[in-house]
């Protein structure tokens, strides 16, 4: 076993997919509750951003996840004037259990994404997903 096959290893055990990160704990820039754990992206493009989420997930052992094509087809997520009785969530943007890839709020941030991977190994898991408890 060589030096870099011991931090293969190690890393290869810490995929959030696999092992979720504890409550309080930073794993890669993100922060997590235990059952939700939240990271932003900010590329110079939408599309950049989009590229940013899908590798993460890819490495983070979520490569199976339907996500959108490219940027266009992540902004068709994007309804403005959604009429409450159709919504969902509260949050604008693309969804598929377990996760939840967010715009930002403010025009001014159209680039930023914020990806939300909840703990589908946790009590609720469902019902926090679907922000009812």
């Amino acid at each position: 076993m060589n030096q870099n096959s011991g931090f293969l290893v190690q890393y290869c055990i810490k995929m959030i997919s696999e092992n979720f990160p504890e409550a309080g704990s930073d794993y890669l820039g993100g922060t997590s509750n235990g059952w939700e754990y939240k990271t932003t992206f900010l590329g110079s493009t939408l599309e950049q951003s989009l590229l940013m989420v899908k590798s993460f997930l890819t490495e983070e052992g979520y490569a199976h996840l339907p996500l959108p094509a490219n940027a266009k087809e992540l902004r068709a997520f994007k309804k403005l004037a959604r009429p409450q009785q159709l919504a969902m969530f509260r949050e604008v943007g693309y969804f598929h259990n377990p996760i939840k890839i967010l715009f930002h709020p403010n025009e001014k941030m159209s680039k930023m994404l914020t990806l939300c991977i909840y703990n589908e190994k946790e009590d609720n898991h469902l019902m926090k997903y679907y922000s009812l408890v």
